[in-house]
């Protein structure tokens, strides 16, 4: 079996790229990057090292397509995956369309030609951000907790597949919603496999963690490096849940998804870590200065757009279809980044 993977220089791309060099029932592993991403060049040699054959390519460029070759399946790790994309100083509206739409049309294009399949990794963040604010939850133990009601589209163990996705949702998960809706039409017009998984927040060592993503990894090094952080939003208490998925918990579905194209199963299906490894920034805060000792931290009560107070994702559908749940545990997670902080140093210079 031969794999392409887009975006295999950054975080998501390169750590699943990692992971299936050891499995030998994937023959080659191509994989594709512009290198837009400040220090994803470390990446490159990385790969580079352990045999990838790595293509500098960039997905909104049909031509740079079409000169891919031609392989069994694709995964799509490329992405601008801010939900601030497009609307803040440091990216254009035009520049998200043209990266996680643009490039999809043309990904699509080329599976058409060669017949490939290909699967999604989508996010959360394709729910409707007025719904996902009004999820009722309460306070506990420095966290927002899902208050015991019935609400559509949620589970007591989180966010479900038929959670509403109407507008607005961010131009980011717009453009993530749209790319899964023209897939799945490509894939039934033109007869190719496809599949679509929408993740959680992905997190692990060697992130390029940022405010508005990657934002446990962000967390963690600004603890290490002794920068100030602020709770922004919901009083400044920084009560707000995330779960959390290693990109490696994905690498058995990704394997079962590509050895099973015809299985009778849903499409699209939500992946992240659940209940049991969700946390708040507060108790994140917590389990640095247990780590590196106390941090700056200002509660700011300005609110940033389209926020949510709490995103768990509800991975049922997967374990049904799959048998697919994760292994990697958030505290496992944690120290993880954390050790990657203490071995790299001013690792947030270094990376934005």
């Amino acid at each position: 079996m031969k794999v392409l993977i887009t975006g295999v220089c950054g975080f998501v791309g390169s750590t699943i790229c990692q992971s299936f060099t050891s499995n030998c029932g994937i023959k080659s592993i191509i994989g594709v990057d512009n290198l837009s991403r400040f220090h994803s060049e470390s990446n490159f040699t990385k790969l580079r090292s352990i045999g990838v054959e790595i293509i500098r390519g960039d997905l909104r460029v049909q031509s740079d397509v079409n000169s891919l070759p031609r392989v069994d399946w694709v995964i799509d790790c490329a992405a601008n995956p801010s939900v601030s994309a497009g609307t803040d100083k440091n990216t254009s509206s035009r520049q998200v369309m043209e990266h996680n739409l643009i490039g999809t049309i043309n990904l699509l294009e080329y599976c058409k030609s060669k017949n490939a399949g290909l699967i999604l990794l989508s996010t959360s963040r394709v729910y409707s951000a007025k719904n996902l604010a009004n999820i009722p939850v309460k306070i506990c133990n420095d966290a927002f907790k899902l208050e015991n009601k019935t609400v559509e589209g949620v589970s007591q163990q989180g966010i479900c597949e038929d959670f509403s996705t109407k507008p607005p949702i961010s131009l980011y998960g717009a453009s993530k919603l749209t790319s899964e809706t023209l897939l799945l039409e490509y894939a039934n017009a033109f007869d190719f496999p496809a599949w679509v998984n929408r993740c959680g927040v992905l997190a692990g060592a060697g992130q390029f963690g940022k405010a508005d993503q990657g934002v446990f990894s962000y967390w963690i090094h600004s603890f290490r490096e002794q920068q100030p952080l602020q709770y922004l939003g919901f009083n400044g208490s920084g009560y707000q849940v995330r779960d959390v998925l290693h990109p490696n918990d994905l690498v058995p579905l990704l394997i079962k998804q590509m050895n099973n194209p015809n299985q009778k199963s849903s499409k699209i299906i939500n992946l992240g870590g659940g209940i049991e490894n969700s946390m708040s920034l507060k108790q994140l805060s917590s389990w640095c200065k247990k780590r590196f000792g106390s941090n700056e931290i200002e509660n700011c009560t300005a609110s940033r757009p389209l926020d949510a107070p709490w995103i768990v994702m509800d991975s049922a559908t997967a374990k049904k279809d799959w048998n697919w749940s994760p292994k990697i545990s958030i505290l496992q997670v944690l120290d993880e980044i954390a050790i990657h902080a203490d071995e790299n140093p001013n690792w947030l210079k270094k990376t934005t």
